[in-house]
């Protein structure tokens, strides 16, 4: 079968009309709010009046009735313009809601998915923790059946979207329970906010994604109703699984969108900036480094639309999604080095977009499954076991 990545029209005019808003309304805006460590909430008001957060959710439940291919090519442009607004939408639609929407009764969607749809309430995932990383299936926060409530236990951290002014609820995944060979069975929680107990730390003080919200959460004795837990008791270590599958493609996406912004950035600043009588890109050596930051986000835009097609043709895409974000992350970290070091003194200045970028990439390579993880995936796809 031969691989044709052309959008439909109607991708097509998707991502003009995100590339558009993310030129005239992010990018003047979004430096400002980086710098403040503030969350850009009038920006993600635009996004949700544009029915962003419902891309791929049917229309019943509020959403725009697209897929996880549209969802892709809006992260891409933003992240072409910073990946703060980008991992807000990336979190909130991949992490927050689809659980929902994969795993949810009829009940939960109803009262969930149209205020997620709309951007009015963001959702958050709470899966890693102090000590269980990548090792998720270390989890050590706890859920016990008390009657008609779970009583959960533990700590998360590195939950992006878990203490906005508009965050409705956090998944959380615990211990339920033991299987026979002792290993632990994981389920998944819906844990509203401002459910007593439930406390959310301060933002972190971070390297990058400065204008996204990140915190530490913690559960002290936080009772829900049984009728909160989301899916099959015990399946939440393979429901995680799957979404960690998808939100790879969409990391993939989003990494891509760093790649290429870099390019822009860099083009647009080789063509202006002068030295010795002429363009900094009449030279060779220029030249050279942005063809190769060029071709590194093309590759990397035909491996997350290939690993986002399989996906919404229901073929397997595991592997896919998996060598999807290890190469576009690794793009991003390489392309925003290289745009730095084209813009030279201005490109290690907060005020040129490559700067953000540069800080920004790292996370890529970390988020969602680290390079490692990436690689342990591929390899085992590929028939191989440790």
């Amino acid at each position: 079968m031969s691989l044709d990545h052309r959008l439909s029209a109607e991708h097509e005019e998707l991502r003009r009309t995100v590339e558009e808003f993310a030129r005239d309304v992010v990018a003047p805006k979004i430096g400002d709010f980086y710098e403040r460590h503030e969350f850009p909430y009038e920006i993600v008001r635009d996004m949700g009046r544009m029915g962003l957060f419902g891309l791929p959710f049917p229309e019943e439940y509020g959403g725009m009735g697209g897929d996880y291919l549209a969802l892709g090519i809006v992260l891409e442009e933003l992240a072409r313009v910073d990946s703060s607004v980008a991992i807000t939408l990336e979190a909130a639609v991949s992490l927050g809601a689809m659980p929902i929407h994969r795993f949810g009764t009829e009940e939960q969607k109803r009262e969930w998915l149209p205020k997620l749809c709309s951007g009015e309430v963001l959702g958050a995932f709470g899966l890693t923790e102090p000590e269980c990383g990548s090792d998720a299936g270390g989890t050590r926060t706890t859920a016990v059946r008390d009657g008609d409530e779970w009583v959960i236990n533990g700590t998360k951290c590195f939950i992006t979207n878990s203490g906005t002014d508009i965050t409705g609820l956090v998944t959380v995944t615990a211990v339920t329970g033991r299987k026979d060979d002792g290993r632990p069975e994981i389920s998944s929680l819906i844990v509203p906010s401002g459910t007593p107990g439930f406390t959310v730390a301060a933002p972190y003080s971070k390297v990058g994604w400065n204008a996204s919200d990140t915190r530490e959460l913690s559960f002290q004795d936080v009772r829900v109703p049984a009728a909160n837990l989301l899916g099959e008791e015990g399946r939440g270590y393979a429901q995680f699984l799957r979404i960690l599958d998808e939100g790879r493609i969409a990391i993939a996406a989003l990494a891509t969108g760093l790649a290429q912004g870099c390019v822009d950035e860099s083009l647009r600043y080789a063509q202006e900036r002068h030295a010795f009588g002429r363009p900094i890109g009449d030279n060779q050596a220029i030249q050279f480094k942005l063809a190769d930051m060029e071709m590194r986000a093309h590759m990397a835009r035909i491996g997350w639309r290939d690993a986002a097609s399989r996906l919404v043709r229901g073929e397997p895409f595991k592997k896919e999604a998996a060598v999807a974000k290890l190469y576009s992350s690794t793009v991003a970290v390489d392309n925003a080095r290289e745009a730095t070091q084209i813009h030279g003194g201005y490109g290690f200045m907060n005020e040129y977009p490559v700067a953000r970028m540069w800080r920004d990439s790292k996370i890529l390579e970390i988020g969602e499954g680290t390079s490692e993880v990436q690689r342990m995936l591929i390899a085992r796809e590929l028939g191989l076991s440790a």
